[in-house]
């Protein structure tokens, strides 16, 4: 019979080189986000929306924020080292931003299984909630970093 892994034992085994494989995103550093927190299952990312981030009326594209929220659930969901890939969102935006607003996501982990899990992502300008996501993840079989033997 195989061991069960313990994906939490190997989030703090490799932390250093799975921090550096999710934080190697060449879209999210296009757009200017950074990535503030890091933990199984959790992160947090922030940008300042530049001006050129706006739609035909002033303000913030819902795609840019949509594009930190799901960079935010990519970095959460592949915490384990495990590839993983996104399922399903669901985004609701509730209040707009203008060029200038430094924007945060933050998501949270709500649960998971071996193959799947379901996060909630809240995009915050200052301390007003601006859009929610919900999302699910799918892990593939692959891990993305060398594993030691796992006997």
């Amino acid at each position: 019979m195989k061991k069960k892994i313990d994906e939490h034992q190997i989030h703090k085994e490799y932390y250093g080189e799975i921090l550096e494989q999710v934080k190697n995103d060449p879209y999210a550093t296009s757009l200017g986000i950074e990535l503030t927190k890091f933990d199984a299952g959790v992160a947090e990312a922030t940008m300042e929306v530049q001006s050129h981030m706006v739609n035909a009326f002033g303000t913030v594209h819902g795609a840019v924020i949509y594009a930190l929220a799901d960079h935010a659930f990519s970095v959460a969901c592949n915490a384990y080292g495990k590839t993983s890939v996104g399922l399903s969102t669901t985004i609701q935006f509730m209040e707009p931003a203008k060029p200038g607003d430094k924007l945060v996501a933050a998501v949270k982990e709500v649960k998971r299984n071996f193959r799947t899990g379901f996060y909630r992502v809240e995009v915050f300008h200052e301390k007003s909630l601006i859009a929610t996501m919900e999302a699910m993840s799918y892990s593939k079989s692959h891990y993305f970093i060398e594993l030691e033997d796992q006997d």
